[in-house]
């Protein structure tokens, strides 16, 4: 395990590791993205990811699907979809508060 220094308030469990992907925005440019957490909206699963090098940067919501066993990550398009979300990542956001 390295050491790092960054600048949010919080204990480390030393035991779990970040769960890090690669993503391509419009523009093309590669963006190192960690796994924040998890939630569920209705029977769907949604992750909330943030950029690794700068977390104080907005997050990033996808769903997430299986597909032959693997996880896959899908942009929501779906505007009642997304506003779905948005609400149940809210109502998470005021109750870890």
């Amino acid at each position: 395990m390295s050491d790092h220094t960054h600048g949010h308030d919080h204990d480390h469990d030393q035991d779990a590791e970040e769960f890090v992907l690669t993503l391509t925005d419009e523009q093309g440019k590669e963006m190192e993205m960690v796994l924040v957490e998890t939630f569920d909206v209705g029977e769907k699963l949604y992750a909330l990811l943030l950029e690794r090098n700068n977390p104080g940067a907005d997050g990033v919501i996808l769903r997430m699907e299986e597909e032959d066993e693997e996880m896959v990550l899908y942009n929501i398009e779906d505007e009642d979809e997304w506003n779905a979300v948005e609400e149940a990542y809210n109502e998470l956001v005021a109750a870890q508060e």
